[in-house]
């Protein structure tokens, strides 16, 4: 049976990816707008197959390897994310027969890294900004490319591939111009890597050059998955400011709040990116009869819980509720603590993976201290390492050398706890002791030697 939009009847799960004649749906905001005569609509990407408009994205760029013969079956994606890509990455190869793996932020809420790994995908998580750096050596979209130029594995690159784009010059574009029967006057997205607000932009323009194409983007330091700043957008080889009309920057507060009416009010579960291009656009749009504007929400509230109770603490469980507790508001010795661990990345309290190989077998070889739980350390470990979990640290002192200038090197999964612990062996007075960053992640991914079983 072939696929029937009007029945949605599909011979499987990639028939519903959207097109011309199976958009995702435009719906009015009526309640919150501030607007006497523009009409805004809101384009209701979560309706893609796996919840968001990066599933356009992850489709056209296999599908544009595919044809180009550079991706064939067998063989392993790898893709930086911040993880909407990389769910709709996912969710694609295992149709398609694709295994994915991702390095990503351990910023990216939670319920994002735990589904990628529910749906099949080995996730690598790094001390990354929340929306990948370019420019970071040991950041996610160097790790992919590095890992990209291995044997079976293809690297798609969303950050630079001109397929981003044309998802949405083949998709969005069209889908726009249809619903709106060629009336739209103003399309305004979140700037993340651009690929929507540029291939739609292109699409829209081409049919309507009078077509107002406007972006948002967030303040620097900002809790917003999958966007980035003005000084992040720098960095981006999509962002193509020339073909745009207009951009305006909205506040976390701004983005949370209206994300925040849009589901109370409108009943529609928005996702902050959704409240953030919201915001943008009441800025940036005239109240004028005849406007119409078209503004894309990228994916639903549901990835965010974490997110809401940052945002939305009373929302949240306290922290002495039975079960599941919600964390709760930084203090100001945890936002203290925090700083010193962020300090801790200095080259003098931290070490590389190459300079710690150097280091190993010489004059002054460090001690390796694992703190990762005991299985974990069984399952792989750097050859010659010791394992003392963070939790028992303070119980098995007496296991660290007497010598407070002996030096020695923390290691944990990916460069986050063994700073804590680093920090923990100064206050013992230990003046020689670094963390590894990367973790063994990364001692990994540089093809340095593991052992594993007993120790």
């Amino acid at each position: 049976m072939a696929n029937d939009h009007a029945n949605r009847i599909y011979d499987s799960i990639l028939g519903l990816l959207s097109s011309a004649d199976n958009p995702t749906p435009l719906v009015r905001i009526n309640r919150i707008t501030p607007f006497k005569h523009a009409k805004i609509y809101v384009k209701l990407e979560w309706y893609n197959p796996f919840g968001a408009v990066k599933d356009r994205v992850a489709a056209n760029l296999v599908r544009d390897a595919e044809e180009r013969g550079t991706l064939a079956p067998g063989q392993k994606l790898v893709e930086a994310t911040s993880g909407n890509t990389g769910l709709g990455l996912a969710m694609i190869g295992n149709a398609k027969g694709y295994s994915l793996e991702t390095p990503l932020s351990a910023a990216i809420p939670l319920e994002k890294r735990t589904i990628l790994r529910f749906f099949g995908t080995k996730v690598i998580e790094l001390d990354d900004s929340l929306c990948p750096a370019p420019g970071a050596p040991e950041g996610a979209i160097a790790t992919a490319r590095d890992t990209a130029a291995l044997p079976g594995y293809v690297g798609l690159d969303q950050y630079a591939n001109e397929a981003n784009p044309g998802a949405h010059y083949r998709t969005t574009g069209p889908e726009i111009w249809r619903q709106t029967q060629g009336q739209v006057t103003h399309f305004i997205a979140g700037l993340g890597t651009c690929g929507t607000i540029t291939g739609t932009g292109r699409y829209l323009k081409e049919q309507n050059a009078a077509v107002k194409v406007l972006g948002v983007y967030p303040e620097d330091g900002h809790d917003i998955p999958g966007v980035r700043s003005k000084r992040q957008l720098g960095q981006t080889k999509l962002y193509r400011p020339k073909e745009y009309d207009g951009e305006v920057e909205v506040t976390d507060r701004e983005a949370f709040a209206l994300c925040h009416r849009l589901n109370r009010e409108e009943s529609i579960i928005a996702g902050p990116s959704s409240g953030m291009a919201l915001a943008g656009a009441f800025r940036l749009i005239p109240d004028e009869p005849g406007v119409v504007a078209v503004v894309i929400f990228p994916d639903n509230i549901f990835k965010y819980a974490s997110s809401v109770c940052r945002h939305f603490p009373e929302l949240c469980p306290p922290p002495d509720t039975a079960g599941t507790s919600a964390p709760a508001a930084p203090s100001k010795n945890d936002q203290f603590v925090e700083a010193l661990v962020e300090n801790l990345k200095n080259p003098y309290d931290s070490v590389a993976v190459a300079a710690l190989v150097a280091e190993l077998g010489g004059a002054g070889t460090p001690l390796v201290v694992d703190v990762r739980p005991a299985g974990q350390f069984a399952d792989q470990r750097i050859p010659g390492s010791v394992n003392l979990p963070q939790a028992e640290l303070a119980q098995r002192a007496g296991e660290l050398p007497s010598d407070r200038s002996a030096p020695i090197v923390m290691v944990c999964g990916i460069g986050k706890f063994s700073k804590y612990t680093t920090l923990q062996l100064k206050s013992m007075g230990y003046r020689n002791v670094r963390s590894l960053k990367g973790g063994i992640n990364e001692w990994v991914r540089k093809l340095q030697p593991t052992r594993s079983g007993p120790a």
